[in-house]
């Protein structure tokens, strides 16, 4: 089984801490401010923390519909999620599974670094194409970018 991981970093203004409150607020925020790429995200088993299984509901600016993930790891001490994309047809037709890891880093500026590391894991004898890593890499980064400037132009949310 091939493995495939693409790595996202995108500096903020914002503090690592803020940015971790809205990335927990991510299933209703993402499908407000990015909905070309998220229509719609719910949780279907647990309570939303480790273990909680979401379904994902995907808008018309991805070439897919929907997936379903399982929250690994959730560590608020280090502003960090793991989550693992096991169905749906986000997968396509050659990934079983897609473990996400995002980490909030501080900067010395009092900013932060948002870090997405993915892991395709494929399924035997097939590959993932570059244009799928790299549109994985420009629609988290968009998504980021669009929940970073919501956060930023409603400061009393955060």
């Amino acid at each position: 089984m091939a493995v495939f991981t693409t790595e996202i970093e995108v500096t903020s203004s914002l503090s690592a801490t803020k940015l971790f409150k809205v990335y927990e607020d991510f299933d209703t925020l993402a499908p407000k401010v990015d909905p070309q790429t998220f229509k719609a995200i719910s949780i279907i088993e647990g309570d939303g923390g480790v273990g909680s299984i979401k379904s994902i509901t995907f808008g018309d600016g991805v070439p897919f519909t929907n997936s379903k993930q399982r929250f690994d790891a959730i560590d608020v001490t280090n502003l960090s999620v793991s989550y693992t994309i096991f169905g749906g047809d986000a997968l396509l037709d050659n990934v079983d599974s897609a473990t996400h890891h995002v980490t909030f880093v501080p900067s010395a500026d009092g900013g932060s670094v948002y870090k997405h590391t993915a892991l395709f894991n494929c399924k035997p004898n097939t590959q993932l194409g570059e244009d799928i890593l790299n549109f994985t890499k420009e629609a988290f980064k968009n998504t980021f970018k669009a929940m970073e400037a919501y956060a930023i132009a409603h400061p009393e949310a955060y």
